[in-house]
Formats: structure tokens, sequence, C-alpha cells
């Protein structure tokens, strides 16, 4: 099962569908906060200070990842086609100034996970054009494509910082420049690849390149108590030294954005044992601070799976699924 895919829940029985809503009134005037509902997929934005929520792009088909350009300009994800399974997921960037739709991908294979270089000119992604998850990059202007790395085994969840590419392989954490060349492993977990009873097995996934580039954080399935998966965050240097675990809830949690300013780092918890949450939360660097941020007037069927942070500290963007029991 791709990792990128781990922190799907099933249906929750008897769930409460309670909006609630942040509100206030002066006299007779009264505002009241919401997020934007059109399709059961959708990309947002939250301000974590006014607390606006905008919607940039709604569809009625799964969209399995998503990451924004470095001139904050552009949004490129993954998304199935209508009723297809996996093998229908194409990559498209969408303009946010506009709202034009690109397709860059087309063919009877899996395309997902796309990451932006770090001038724009180029995305990386993951493709299964045989038995295999194989790392490649399209050249935004050519459209030329290349496959960048494959190990034989599924290569996952990439990120890409400067020169570096941070990947999974093998539920390890490896490093690639991004020509392809100089492979290192960074990570060498207990149990890494060894299946329990969780939807992964035990390992790290999900590195995340801070924005200096010294730093990865990424997620540890460290139990298996949870069909979900028991993980925690953890951060190390690039160089291997000075692994530090950031969380000791073993909640079904992960999928970590960086701030611009590397102070912070915001992350996904899905569920607590059988329990769905999809909330989001943010913690210093640190590990400290740590505090769910989910504005309250989310309702309880807007479920968020993944999170970026925009240039600044004060706003992040959110992929978001509304649940239908």
């Amino acid at each position: 099962m791709n990792s990128i895919n781990k922190l799907r829940i099933g249906t929750f029985a008897n769930i409460a569908i309670v909006s609630l809503a942040c509100s206030w009134s002066a006299f007779d005037q009264v505002k009241t906060r919401k997020v934007p509902h059109d399709k059961p997929w959708g990309i947002y934005s939250l301000d974590l200070e006014t607390q606006d929520v905008e919607l940039h792009y709604s569809s009625p088909n799964e969209i399995t990842n998503f990451s924004l350009s470095p001139d904050q300009k552009r949004i490129a994800f993954s998304m199935k086609d209508a009723g297809g399974g996996d093998q229908s997921s194409e990559i498209y960037i969408l303009d946010i100034s506009d709202h034009t739709l690109q397709r860059l991908t087309n063919n009877d294979f899996m395309d997902t996970y796309p990451i932006w270089s770090p001038d724009g000119d180029r995305l990386a992604y993951l493709a299964l054009p045989d038995t295999t998850l194989d790392i490649y990059t399209i050249n935004l202007e050519n459209k030329q494509l290349q496959k960048l790395y494959d190990s034989g085994f599924h290569d996952a969840d990439i990120s890409w910082q400067g020169d570096t590419i941070a990947f999974t392989r093998n539920s390890q954490i490896w490093l690639l420049n991004a020509d392809g060349r100089n492979l290192s492993q960074l990570t060498d977990p207990p149990q890494a690849g060894q299946w329990g009873s969780a939807n992964l097995p035990f390992g790290d996934y999900d590195p995340r390149i801070s924005p200096d580039g010294t730093t990865v954080v990424f997620e540890r399935l460290l139990g298996d108590r949870s069909p979900h998966g028991n993980y925690d965050l953890f951060i190390i240097n690039i160089d291997g030294t000075n692994l530090t675990r950031l969380t000791k809830t073993g909640y079904a949690q992960g999928l970590a954005s960086w701030s611009p300013s590397g102070e912070q780092i915001a992350y996904i918890i899905a569920a607590i044992e059988d329990e769905g949450q999809f909330d989001i939360y943010l913690m210093n660097a640190d590990g400290s601070n740590n505090r769910n941020i989910t504005p309250e007037f989310f309702p309880t069927e807007c479920l968020v799976h993944a999170v970026n942070f925009e240039n600044t500290d004060t706003k992040l963007f959110f992929l978001a699924e509304w649940y239908q029991p």
C-alpha cells in the first residue's frame, strides 16, 4: 500500500455531523465563519491569524497530494479520474489567480505525489509504469520526462530542497542529489519493512527537508495496535546525526510541513486509535507547544488530509475531503 494513502481511514460509524461556528455579535450584527463547500474534494487556504478560509479548487474526483510552487502562484496536485482506481491518477497544475487547470500527464498508470523543484522549473513525482514506484521529473517548459531514480523497490514520499531529494525506500529514508546521483541512506529504523497489523510495514515515511536544508522531519511507524498505525514524528540532521523524537503519542499522524522560517512544523493527525480526527496540528521545531489548530468552526465532515505552509508562517494551504456517510 502506498504510504501517501496510509492516513486514509475507512468508513466511520455514526459520525455526528455537527457544524460548529465561530461567531460574535455587536447589537444586531453577526459574523459567522465557515469552510466553503462545493464538491467532495477541495484545496483551501487558512489564515492562521484571521482564520479566514478560501477555497481555491474543488473536484468530485479524489485529490491525493498537492504542492505549492516556490513563487506561491501555482499548485501541483495528483487527482484520480472519475470512477478510476489508483492507475487513473494524473498530475495537474492549477494557477491560483485565474484558476486555469493544466493536465501534465495522461497515461494508463499511476502518476502521483508532485513536488516542485526549488526554482519552480520542474516537478518531481512518482510513477508506476510497471511493478514499482519510481521517481520521475518533468520540465515544465518543454514537458520532457526523465526517470530520475529506480531502486527496484517502491520509491515514494519525495521532498526536494536545494540540490537534495529525500524519499522513502524499503521503509527507510534515503537521500539523492537532484541529478539522480550520490545515493545515501539517512535512517535505519528497527524492524524496517516488517509487516505487523497496521496498514504499512514498520519504518520511516514522508520525509520533509527543512527550508535551510539541514534537517529532515518524518514519521516513524512504531506500533500496530491500531490498524491505522501508531506513528510518531522525528527529526534528524541531514548528515544522519542527532535523531530526535518530537511526539510520543503514537497516533496515526504525519505528512509534516515546515514553516518558511523553519521554526514550526504543521502536520495531520488522522486518527487516535480507531477514532477518526483529520485535524491540523502545529508545534515548534523542537516538539514544544504542540497543539491542535483546527478552527472550531470546521465541521466534522470536513476531513483534512494534508497541509502546506505558504511563504509566511501564518498561512497554510490544506487538502480536504467532505465525508459522506
